[in-house]
């Protein structure tokens, strides 16, 4: 790296697009400080999601990484996006301008002068269309502050082109869905260390958003309710009890870690599941509770531990299972119609 070299900050999600343009950036000579903003709706593969990869690759880079957790904050945006959803609860325009607000507000902290992103060009429907694109770098405050090195050629010079910070010779002409062009170039480049090279955001899943909109609704969208959704069927019984019922050992080992005070936590004495069930607790969701729990038990007549946290344990023995249109009137979504999914209230999807 060159002497009094210019400063930028990358959003680093750890992906393709993101890894190749942050590497074209220092072979132009510019230190770059990687940030990684993270929610609790990464689809990416691993423990620790895209910040994992993220890491990976800023390692790789020998850049500086700067990784920060925005899931509360992030809540607001799903339940109330200025620009709406996209096909199904994805607040993307929204999301972006987040995101890049967040980025500018480091980027004058530590005395950078761009901003850098893996953006490409008609990749992505509703956010990496010319108009959003132009909506969002005027609604972040970063109006020619953003250089997107993948698709530069399809806009305007940015600030750091006008001052010859970086040689728009040097920047690409990258537009469409495909992403051919960019594993040519991580050859070339020699980039390794990415994942999910197509990224991936739980909200434009159907079957999620079925369940963020049941949490909307019930006014239980929270970080820790996420996170048992993403680790377990989901059962809305009534308006303001949710239980959710691991599918392997895995999940039954995550919902054990994530109980806390309050919760009912329900166990299958022989083979079967845990639940956690969250919410109003009466006499009858906690019935219900044991019923459902009962009905993904092996044996025919279940012996089910339960205990509101961190109270005392009782048992009870469950004979008559719930058939499985019982289950399906409950679970989000219907078992069977996974992918066409069902909204419990008139919020539009």
């Amino acid at each position: 790296m060159r002497m009094n070299a210019i400063k930028a900050v990358a959003l680093l999600s750890g992906g393709l697009d993101s890894s190749l343009a942050v590497k074209l950036m220092l072979n132009e000579g510019i230190e770059v400080i990687c940030v990684n903003f993270f929610t609790s709706f990464c689809m990416c593969d691993g423990s620790k999601g895209c910040r994992k990869s993220a890491a990976v690759v800023s390692e790789n880079f020998r850049t500086e990484l700067k990784i920060v957790n925005v899931s509360e904050e992030f809540l607001d945006i799903v339940k109330n996006p200025v620009h709406g959803y996209g096909k199904h609860l994805n607040p993307c325009i929204d999301c972006r301008i987040f995101m890049l607000k967040k980025a500018g507000e480091f980027m004058r902290q530590i005395g950078a002068k761009f901003i850098i992103t893996g953006e490409v060009l008609g990749q992505r429907p509703m956010s990496q269309n010319r108009k959003a694109m132009e909506v969002i770098e005027k609604e972040s405050g970063l109006e020619g502050f953003i250089v997107r090195p993948l698709s530069a050629k399809f806009f305007p010079p940015s600030l750091p082109e006008r001052e010859g910070w970086i040689n728009r010779a040097m920047l690409l002409g990258i537009k469409g869905r495909s992403r051919k062009k960019q594993y040519d170039l991580t050859e070339k480049l020699r980039v390794s260390g990415f994942a999910c090279p197509a990224g991936g955001c739980l909200l434009t899943d159907r079957n999620f958003s079925l369940i963020v909109n049941d949490l909307i609704n019930s006014d239980m969208l929270t970080v820790p309710n996420i996170n048992l959704a993403k680790n377990g069927r989901y059962f809305s019984i009534g308006r303001f009890f949710k239980l959710f019922v691991g599918r392997n050992e895995r999940e039954n080992i995550i919902l054990k870690k994530f109980a806390r005070k309050g919760d009912l936590f329900l166990e299958s004495e022989s083979k079967g599941p845990v639940a956690v069930g969250r919410g109003e607790l009466n006499n009858e969701n906690i019935q219900y509770a044991l019923n459902i729990v009962a009905s993904y038990c092996k044996n025919e007549e279940a012996k089910i531990s339960f205990s509101v946290l961190p109270g005392e344990t009782s048992y009870r023995i469950i004979r008559d299972k719930l058939t499985e249109q019982n289950l399906a009137d409950c679970r989000v979504p219907e078992k069977g119609r996974e992918g066409k999914g069902r909204v419990l209230s008139n919020r539009p999807l």
